[in-house]
C-alpha cells in the first residue's frame, strides 16, 4: 500500500447498492483522491451499526434511516451520526411467495406491480383469511429503522392493512430472505436487489411491487459516518465523497453494467450469479417467471447534485418513525434530523455550493410531503 494514502475502513452489506463503495475501492477512484479504501463485508445491518459506533469502521454503506435512529438514541450503541451523501436511489422490491401471489392474482392484483392494485389485492386476501381464522401472514424486513420497513408499512397502510395487527413483521439479514421464503418461514419480504430477483430466479417468489413505484427516486443507502469521525477528518471525508461521486457516475453508465455485475458477483462481495445482478442494473426486472418489465430507474446511481442528501428525505423517515411509535415528536428531534441529512459537507466537497434545491416528495397514493 502507498504509505502516502490515507487509510479508510468501510463496512458494507452484500447488496447491489454497495456498488459505489465497491467501485471506488476496486477501480482506483479512492486512490486518485489519496485514500486507501479497505472494504469489510458484514452480515447484518445491526453489525454495521455497532461496528461503526465503536470505531471498527470509519464509514459505512448504510440504511438511510439508520443515522437518524442513532442520532436520536433509538438504537443500541447510539452515537450522533451524519448521512452526508446518497449512495443510491431505489433498488428495493416487495416479493411474495408463489402461493400468496396466486391468491392476490385471483382477486385482481396488477401483474405489472402497481402498488395501489397489489396492496388492494393483499387487503382482500387478508380479509378472507381473517374470516377463515387463518394465521397472520409473515413479512420480513432487514431492520426496524430501514427504508424497507417504512416502504412495506406505508404500502400496507395505504391499502387499509394495519402493519402491527393484520400481519407479522420480522427482521432478517438481506441475503437469507429468499431462502426463508422458499422454506415457508416468510410469506413475503421487502429487500434490496439482488435478493428479490434471486427468489424469482429460484422459482419460489414473485415481485408484487417495488420502491420506485411506491416512492419514486427516493434515497435507499447513504454514506454513514459518526459525527465525531466527520469532525476529526473533514478533508478525508471530502476526498472520500469526491471518490464516491466519481464511482457513482461510473456505475450509472450502462456501458459498465456487465463489468459491474461481474465484479459484484465475486465470492468476497455479493457471492451470487452475475446474471441476477444485471436485472436491477439494467432496469429489466423479472417480476415473475415469464413477466419482465422495463423500469430504467429501478435502481439509480449518480454523482454530482443527485447524490446530495436533502433535509426533506430525513424528515420523511422521521415522520415514519413517529407514525409507527418508534419516537415521540419534538422540535429538538426535528432539528437533529435536519443536521443528519444536511447537504452542506457534500456540496462543499464537490464545489456545488448554491446549486442544491430541496424538493417535494410525492408518494404513490398522492400524499405529498
Amino acid at each position: 500500500m502507498d504509505t502516502n494514502l490515507k487509510p479508510v475502513i468501510a463496512g458494507f452489506i452484500p447488496l447491489l447498492d454497495s456498488a459505489v463503495v465497491v467501485a471506488a475501492a476496486e477501480l482506483g477512484f479512492a486512490e486518485q483522491e489519496g485514500i486507501a479504501l479497505k472494504l469489510i463485508r458484514e452480515t447484518s445491518w445491526a453489525n454495521i451499526r455497532d461496528r461503526i459506533s465503536v470505531g471498527h469502521f470509519d464509514v459505512a454503506h448504510m440504511l438511510a434511516p439508520m443515522p437518524i435512529a442513532s442520532s436520536l438514541n433509538l438504537t443500541s450503541l447510539a452515537v450522533p451520526m451524519l448521512a452526508p451523501m446518497l449512495l443510491g436511489l431505489g433498488g428495493n422490491a416487495i416479493t411474495v411467495s408463489n402461493a400468496l401471489w396466486a391468491d392476490m392474482s385471483a382477486v385482481g392484483a396488477d401483474p405489472e406491480g402497481d402498488p395501489t392494485s397489489t396492496g388492494a389485492a393483499l387487503a382482500r386476501v387478508i380479509a378472507n383469511q381473517q374470516e377463515a381464522d387463518a394465521p397472520l401472514l409473515h413479512f420480513g424486513v432487514v431492520h426496524p429503522f430501514s427504508g424497507h420497513a417504512y416502504e412495506l408499512r406505508y404500502w400496507l397502510a395505504a391499502a387499509g392493512i394495519d402493519p402491527d395487527r393484520d400481519v407479522e413483521i420480522t427482521v432478517l439479514a438481506p441475503q437469507v430472505m429468499a431462502d426463508a421464503l422458499a422454506a415457508g418461514q416468510l410469506d413475503g419480504y421487502c429487500v434490496g436487489e439482488p435478493w428479490n430477483t434471486a427468489a424469482v430466479d429460484a422459482g419460489t417468489g414473485r415481485i408484487a411491487t417495488y420502491k420506485q413505484a411506491i416512492w419514486p427516486d427516493s434515497p435507499e443507502k447513504v454514506l454513514g459516518v459518526t459525527r465525531k469521525w466527520a469532525e476529526a477528518n473533514p478533508e478525508t471525508l471530502a476526498a472520500l465523497m469526491r471518490a464516491f461521486s466519481a464511482a457513482a457516475d461510473w456505475c450509472a453508465d450502462p456501458k459498465n453494467n456487465a463489468e459491474l455485475a461481474d465484479m459484484l458477483a465475486r465470492p468476497d462481495l455479493l457471492a451470487c450469479p452475475a446474471e441476477i445482478c444485471l436485472a436491477a442494473l439494467s432496469g429489466r426486472i423479472r417480476l415473475g417467471p415469464v413477466s419482465v418489465k422495463n423500469v430504467p430507474d429501478f435502481l439509480t446511481f449518480s454523482g454530482g447534485l443527485k447524490a446530495a442528501p436533502m433535509p426533506v428525505h430525513g424528515k420523511w423517515f422521521y415522520e415514519q418513525m413517529v407514525r409507527w411509535g418508534q419516537v415521540e415528536r419534538s422540535r429538538e428531534a426535528e432539528s437533529e434530523v435536519e443536521k443528519v441529512f444536511s447537504p452542506t459537507a457534500y456540496l462543499e466537497a464537490l464545489e456545488l455550493i448554491g446549486e442544491a434545491t430541496d424538493m417535494t416528495i410525492e408518494m404513490f397514493d398522492g400524499a405529498r410531503f
